[in-house]
């Protein structure tokens, strides 16, 4: 895949993260992604390009924002306060609002500001068995310079970890990042490729191809390799996909799966960046996923000798 920006925009470095990889750790949430799932819980991620957040609850309704918008493109009669074809993203609206409400997402951070800001951290990494995860957003969208983040960590003796829908290059991604990772969760969305494409935008093939190089890279024992199954209700966990996967994954010795049970905080999100929810909330993907159904869908993956070790 060809890279889409000279250099890719950060929307955060979360510290203290718990969920992403094993000990204690550093997420870098990169922005843009080959992608475009339906239900992703990280909206704000999928542009390559900078947003504009709208917070209603930090919002006082001053105004201020209006008067400092050279488009007109904001009014508080808008649901979504401002109006998304007309703003430049100039960010004026930014300077003087009270209380936060409107916050920017995406900025440009160079290899050593993102390293510096991390290497601090090292000790709780070393004590806790952490280190650094690069998510998204994907983040091999650009892996020059992924490769030379990832690349600066392990010189400063980090563990790494990438988080990839698994969408991308492989040859390049060989080349430029697998030699500083120790480990990759890799997301398996759907198996049927028809409706990968109709809810994630592309087909499948490319993906489940990497997952196959790169499980028989893994064998060697320079990596780990960790597939990830979302369950979205009435999407990816229908007892079909969950079966496909689970023939697919013991077909090629596949022996362990972790699950990524629904959140609905990415609905949130969507408003914040002006979009329409799209889906109607009263359905179970508005709510968190049921335990349940996650036995059920554990069940599955267990009558095909696959143990689901996260989730």
């Amino acid at each position: 895949m060809s890279e889409l920006m000279k250099s890719p925009l950060i929307i955060d470095i979360k510290g203290n993260s718990l969920d992403d990889g094993p000990g204690i750790r550093s997420t870098i949430f990169f922005k843009g992604c080959p992608l475009n799932c339906v239900w992703c819980h990280n909206p704000e991620s999928k542009k390559v390009t900078p947003e504009l957040f709208w917070d209603s609850e930090r919002c006082v309704g001053c105004g201020t924002c209006i008067n400092l918008c050279p488009e007109n493109a904001i009014s508080l009669d808008n649901p979504f306060h401002v109006d998304r074809d007309r703003c430049t993203l100039c960010f004026k609206c930014l300077e003087q609002c009270p209380g936060q409400a409107l916050t920017r997402v995406g900025r440009e951070m160079t290899v050593d500001e993102i390293v510096n800001k991390i290497v601090p951290y090292k000790s709780f990494f070393d004590t806790s068995g952490g280190g650094v995860t690069l998510s998204g957003g994907e983040p091999t969208i650009n892996m020059r310079f992924a490769s030379a983040v990832l690349k600066k960590l392990k010189s400063e003796g980090i563990h790494t970890l990438v988080e990839t829908c698994g969408w991308f290059d492989m040859e390049h991604f060989r080349n430029l990042m697998l030699p500083y990772v120790d480990v990759i969760y890799m997301d398996v969305k759907l198996i049927d490729p028809t409706e990968h494409k109709k809810y994630c935008g592309k087909s499948n093939e490319r993906i489940l191809s990497n997952l196959l190089h790169l499980y028989e890279e893994a064998g060697a024992g320079s990596f780990e390799l960790l597939p990830r199954v979302p369950l979205i209700p009435e999407i990816t966990d229908k007892e079909v996909q969950i079966q496909g996967l689970a023939e697919f994954f013991s077909k090629h010795h596949i022996s362990s799966v972790a699950l990524l049970p629904n959140n609905p905080i990415w609905i949130d999100k969507c408003s914040k960046l002006g979009q329409e929810i799209p889906f109607d909330r009263s359905k179970p993907i508005g709510s968190f996923y049921d335990q349940t159904r996650k036995d059920k869908v554990r069940e599955q993956f267990s009558r095909y000798g696959i143990t689901v070790i996260l989730g």
